[in-house]
């Protein structure tokens, strides 16, 4: 399926704008690290696990450990991903202290419940300096094997290639921008994929022929798009997640000012496909860069058969 129920969010223990990112992701606006700051972030993170689990999503959520220093380690969707076959899928990353975010000891948790059948880890290619963060630097399209890829220091051919043959998916590639020309660090700030839904920031794909052939392909496999602007994406209208609940109706994780941010026919498009859950993550996505979508690794795993 597309979406799934089970998502895997990771509660900080020293969250603060990390300063190795900053180069790359214009969406952060650095600030003084203090224990207030933290804290309004662990709030953030509290309430918007709540609401998730009000709106029927299974969440596991685990603590970040203090023995190391990861201030971005509420975004675990750019160090692994999970699929439906039981493999799991660990990340080069471009930050060196995002690198230490890798938890195994998380994954042998996680088996408790769910079945991995093998365990991919591409973080060799950091040694070359090569790249490719996630669901951050992938949008996957679960059904059709597609992996929509925006250009950018943090994605590499070289290991989206490695991706697709192990994975069997076909890369979309293009260029996004910004409105200062700077390459959009990750795809999914300014795009999200659903079952019936495709949100995405034309506005940043400058070329006309890549531009047309996305929608192109949007539309092929059954999509209807939300175009939004890159006013809007600044306020990560495209960092939103599709997910559905027990009951299998379908979620939409985002944040509020993401809402906020959309006209009132994008609301009205968005709520004929999906019911969104709204959280409150302004801390989050100011010194983090990274919104509702990056704070969640969707688990696709199979859940074990204790019978």
């Amino acid at each position: 399926m597309q979406t799934t129920q089970h998502i895997l969010i990771v509660r900080p223990s020293r969250f603060e704008c990390n300063r190795e990112t900053t180069g790359s992701n214009a969406f952060q606006q650095p600030g003084e690290h203090s224990a207030s700051s933290h804290d309004a972030a662990v709030k953030e993170f509290d309430a918007y696990v709540r609401q998730l689990r009000d709106a029927g999503i299974d969440v596991t959520v685990e603590q970040d450990s203090v023995e190391y220093h990861t201030p971005d380690s509420i975004f675990p969707n750019n160090w692994v991903s999970f699929h439906d076959d039981g493999a799991v899928v660990l990340y080069p990353m471009e930050a060196v202290n995002r690198r230490l975010e890798r938890n195994l000891s998380l994954l042998q948790k996680l088996k408790e419940r769910f079945e991995i059948q093998q365990i991919t880890d591409l973080s060799s290619f950091e040694s070359n300096n090569q790249f490719l963060e996630g669901t951050g630097s992938l949008v996957l399209d679960r059904e059709h094997r597609i992996a929509y890829v925006c250009r950018s220091s943090r994605s590499h051919t070289s290991v989206m290639a490695e991706f697709s043959r192990l994975l069997d998916y076909q890369a979309f590639w293009f260029t996004a921008q910004d409105a200062a020309g700077r390459d959009i660090y990750h795809t999914n700030v300014m795009m999200s994929i659903g079952r019936t839904l495709a949100v995405v920031c034309l506005e940043a794909i400058r070329d006309e022929d890549e531009r047309n052939a996305l929608v192109k392909l949007l539309k092929q496999t059954g999509k209807s798009v939300l175009d939004i602007s890159l006013h809007q994406t600044l306020h990560f209208a495209g960092n939103v997640l599709e997910l559905h609940n027990k009951a299998g109706e379908p979620i939409m994780a985002m944040s509020q000012r993401a809402w906020d941010a959309l006209s009132l026919s994008q609301q009205t498009l968005l709520t004929t496909h999906v019911k969104p859950v709204i959280a409150k993550l302004d801390t989050i996505e100011i010194l983090g860069g990274g919104g509702a979508r990056c704070m969640i690794a969707e688990i696709h795993l199979p859940l074990r058969n204790f019978q």
